[in-house]
């Protein structure tokens, strides 16, 4: 009997000492480790929320170059058309310009013939009275003469 009751002694205390460690002891350890697993669970959420936002970062990143570049390419593209544009325009004036001068040119040298002509015809009729005199032994009288004389120019 004696073994019976310090069994039973001993079943009596560790029923107090579970009963006290369930009252005391349990559930403060229970708290604390929900506690910590919400704290795991949250960073672990915060996380995956990181890792997403990360990548969507990279997707924007990496869409915001791909507009940058084509952005870049179609300057770049406009750049080259103005400028063959103006090298087309700067021909274009160049060609203009030398035909006007040209023009311009030709027109002062049919001046100069003209004006080389005229000059030919009053040498070669001041020459043909002189010439006239001469022959005839007289002199000529140019005003007299001057109808005759301009008909001459003319033939010349």
């Amino acid at each position: 009997m004696n073994l019976n009751l310090t069994l039973l002694g001993q079943a009596i205390s560790f029923a107090i000492f579970v009963w006290f460690c369930m009252k005391y002891v349990w559930p403060p350890v229970i708290t604390a480790l929900e506690e910590r697993s919400k704290k795991i669970a949250d960073g672990l959420e915060a996380a995956n929320r990181a890792s997403r936002d990360l990548e969507l970062a990279q997707e924007q990143a990496t869409q915001i170059l791909r507009e940058s570049k084509e952005n870049a390419a179609e300057i770049i593209e406009q750049a080259n058309k103005r400028a063959n544009q103006m090298v087309d325009e700067a021909k274009e004036q160049v060609i203009a310009d030398g035909k006007r001068l040209r023009e311009a040119a030709q027109a002062e040298i049919e001046q100069d013939v003209m004006r080389a002509k005229e000059a030919l015809r009053a040498q070669v009729s001041v020459l043909a009275f002189a010439g006239a005199e001469k022959i005839l032994g007289a002199t000529i009288d140019e005003k007299a003469h001057s109808e005759i004389v301009e008909q001459l120019a003319k033939e010349l």
